[in-house]
């Protein structure tokens, strides 16, 4: 039996799904960021509304976090989320948006709190006008330590409060205390108040990504954990109605490695199925994984290895209307160049062909690239290094047949 074939419907549906994986062939479109720009970020609100937002860096090295929406088939104006801050800038630890069910965008940056080269914090803000103005910032961690606070997701709680996932590394700075990374979350109301600071993880991956969606029976959080034994598998933990539930592996790669390998999981749910995909290294083997869940991320099926051969990581992952899990990574093709690639997996566990959406380095400017889901679309937001650093937009139809 395939690794999704628990999952999937009856065989007619199997076979009429295995013949319509390919995707259509990709189209740039314009990009509304200047050269300099990088850590592109991808938003599409509950009535199809598409947000980028992204980091610029200008002539003089001062920074600014911008943001532009996909109106009318091309990108309105460029408006400025921070800018004038002492931001803390990192090529994988990039601010993210998410819209409310009221309407309301919400964006984040990490902003430095002391001397420190790795001293820095969250800073949360709101927008009631599609982002033309935006509140004060609010710091969701409550310690005050010169630490590393980070690798943020973010998502609506009910109809207007945010709700957020970070890697907290307060425990480095309290005195004989062990140095690990811990994970926490909490939520902020409309009037900026902070509720339910809450400890889920008291020893995880360092600096890799966390991320998160929302299932039927409630909200799940992928990250990498990090054992005692410096196993590094990817772990979800799901919300519920007496709190975050312990962490429970997607699957056992069993990776050691003694240190942080910068690539974490990505999340898509839809009704009761989730999907994670992920990186590992195990065995000395790179690979990309995608596994799927009926139960709301109770449990997952035996993985789906989705690359080329010699992928690089740097996951993304969306959900069709047919819950076919598509997936975006960078493979490696030769020292100097890497590629940004998508593929669809069927319920089955079959493999759509790998489409290239566009070439790039695989040196650590190229970033991660990001993805959503954008009325018949996938549209795809990435870096690319030469013959300058710049955000590239893409949009590959989600039907091969589909017209770009």
């Amino acid at each position: 039996m395939s690794a999704f074939a628990a999952c999937a419907p009856g065989s007619s549906d199997l076979a009429n799904a295995s013949t319509s994986l390919d995707l259509g062939a990709p189209t740039e479109l314009a990009s509304p960021t200047p050269g300099g720009g990088n850590t592109p970020y991808l938003e599409v609100t509950p009535d199809d509304r598409l947000f980028l937002s992204w980091t610029q860096r200008a002539a003089d090295s001062s920074v600014s976090i911008q943001m532009a929406e996909w109106r009318d088939s091309a990108w309105d104006s460029t408006r400025t989320i921070a800018a004038q801050r002492d931001f803390f800038v990192n090529w994988a630890d990039f601010p993210v948006m998410t819209a409310l069910g009221n309407g309301d965008l919400a964006a984040h940056w990490l902003e430095r709190e002391a001397n420190g080269k790795y001293s820095y914090g969250v800073r949360v803000v709101r927008s009631k006008d599609s982002g033309r103005t935006w509140s004060a910032p609010v710091t969701p961690h409550t310690d005050g330590l010169a630490a590393e606070h980070g690798f943020v997701s973010m998502w609506a709680e009910g109809a207007d409060r945010i709700g957020l996932v970070w890697l907290d590394g307060r425990k480095s700075a309290m005195p004989d205390s062990a140095r690990e990374m811990t994970v926490r979350t909490a939520a902020i109301a409309p009037d900026g108040s902070l509720e339910r600071e809450t400890l889920v993880d008291a020893r995880t991956c360092d600096c890799c990504q966390t991320g998160t969606a929302g299932a039927r029976s409630g909200r799940v959080i992928a990250y990498r954990d990090r054992t005692a034994e410096e196993i590094r598998d990817i772990v979800v933990v799901r919300q519920t109605a007496s709190g975050w539930t312990e962490p429970q592996k997607v699957h056992n790669d069993d990776w050691h490695y003694p240190g942080c390998p910068v690539n974490g999981p990505q999340v898509a749910a839809t009704g009761d199925t989730v999907v994670v995909a992920w990186y590992t290294a195990a065995h000395d083997t790179a690979r990309v994984y995608v596994a799927r869940s009926v139960d709301g991320g109770a449990t997952f099926a035996a993985p789906v290895r989705v690359d080329d051969g010699d992928p690089i990581g740097r996951v993304d992952v969306l959900l069709d209307d047919q819950t076919r899990p598509v997936v975006v990574w960078l493979e490696q093709r030769s020292p100097e160049k890497s590629e940004v690639l998508v593929r669809r997996v069927g319920l089955d566990g079959a493999l759509g062909v790998p489409q290239v959406i566009a070439s790039t380095s695989g040196a650590r400017q190229s970033g991660f690239p990001r993805i959503a889901r954008h009325g018949d679309a996938l549209i795809a937001a990435y870096t690319t290094v030469t013959p300058s650093i710049a955000v590239r937009v893409a949009r590959v139809p989600l039907s091969p047949t589909s017209k770009p």
